[in-house]
């Protein structure tokens, strides 16, 4: 694999998001997460799954630049990819956490609403779903992902403002569990999911499907009508020079 890196501790899997700085999802890395969490949940000898970045990014979430290059059938068969791996996560029978160790906007926040547990590093670190600014549609199913964890009137509001949160902002809306020091990330977040993993396993995953039968529905429902209004808002001339403008100044960094 070439954007993850992966070890086993005891039976739990811990996955390491391995791309470039900032960790931007690009299709080869979606491809790879999607593969691997499918392999996992089949693997009787892996229990669970703890999901963390590099240096100071979980990840700064879809790789715009590659994306912005893409003609119409490449932007169509990403987002499609997209939505798999997010049905995929989501509906991820096993435990799964999140060590967000930086820096978590927009579709590294969506991996992090997949985890049933999150803890972030303190520090000035930012997350949140950011996509109206920038002028990409969120699909109601991500928006429902969303609110499940902050609640439908707070996501709504944080949602159309584009808002992100400082670390300890999202430990008091309930978008991260807890906070800690970046050096200690690993161990806070392997000691929740162990918790997990230490119950009877077919009672604890049949819990979580019926606790998200609503999210699973909403994730794995057809997207075609809400993609073809994101595609359409995709190649508008607004959003075009929206994503022209945040791929020069990231060319500039």
């Amino acid at each position: 694999m070439n954007t993850i890196k992966v070890s086993i501790k005891d039976r739990l899997a811990i996955v390491t998001l391995n791309r470039g700085k900032s960790n931007a999802m690009n299709r080869e890395m979606i491809t790879e997460l999607t593969d691997l969490f499918k392999n996992i949940e089949n693997d009787e000898n892996i229990g669970g799954v703890m999901i963390t970045g590099q240096e100071h990014f979980f990840s700064a979430g879809l790789d715009l630049m590659e994306l912005y290059h893409f003609n119409e059938e490449e932007v169509k068969s990403f987002w499609e990819l997209f939505f798999k791996f997010a049905a995929t996560i989501v509906s991820f029978k096993k435990p799964l956490a999140a060590a967000i160790n930086g820096h978590s906007p927009a579709g590294g926040c969506v991996i992090a609403l997949a985890c049933d547990t999150r803890v972030m590093a303190e520090g000035k670190y930012i997350i949140g779903l950011n996509e109206v600014p920038v002028g990409i549609i969120v699909p109601d199913s991500i928006f429902q992902v969303y609110s499940f964890w902050l609640g439908k009137a707070s996501a709504s509001r944080s949602l159309l403002e584009g808002k992100l949160f400082s670390p300890q902002e999202a430990l008091a809306i309930g978008l991260v569990d807890e906070v800690v020091s970046a050096d200690t990330i690993l161990t806070a977040t392997e000691r929740r999911i162990r918790k997990y993993m230490a119950f009877e396993s077919n009672t604890w995953q049949q819990s979580k499907f019926n606790i998200r039968k609503e999210l699973i529905q909403a994730t794995t429902a057809d997207q075609t009508e809400v993609l073809a209004l994101m595609l359409k808002q995709w190649w508008s001339p607004n959003t075009r020079n929206i994503l022209k403008t945040i791929i020069d100044n990231l060319q500039k960094k």
